[in-house]
């Protein structure tokens, strides 16, 4: 199994009702063809920078999920054939990479956090 990020954008998402039903049918697919979802994340909707096909801007959501590599094109498929998608790209996960961001994150939160006990005990001495 590798981990991929789905990337998807939906131009027409109505309700907020409507809108999480999509996201489970999203998930669901990928669970359909033996996936498992390890995260989602709504970005929201965003303009486009110029309209394509006349449309202004688009809802974003990336599906982290892990799949057998193979299985892969038969996903882009079945995504195919949905057609309140918009855009889809599916990204492989590079675990090296991975590693290196997740360390640097939990660098930069250490930073943070040893400033505001810096900051705090400033403001306890004064």
């Amino acid at each position: 199994m590798k981990k991929y990020d789905a990337n998807f954008i939906f131009v027409q998402t109505g309700r907020e009702e409507a809108w999480a039903k999509t996201i489970e049918r999203m998930q669901g697919e990928i669970a359909r063809i033996g996936g498992k979802v390890l995260n989602t994340e709504d970005l929201g909707k965003k303009p486009f920078a110029r309209p394509q096909q006349k449309q202004e801007s688009g809802t974003y959501l990336t599906i982290r999920f892990e799949l057998d590599p193979a299985k892969v094109n038969e996903l882009r498929a079945r995504y195919a054939l949905i057609e309140e998608i918009f855009r889809l790209q599916i990204i492989a996960i590079d675990p090296i990479v991975e590693l290196k961001l997740a360390k640097q994150a939990a660098e930069k939160k250490a930073r943070a956090e040893a400033a505001a006990q810096q900051a705090a005990a400033e403001t306890v001495e004064a």
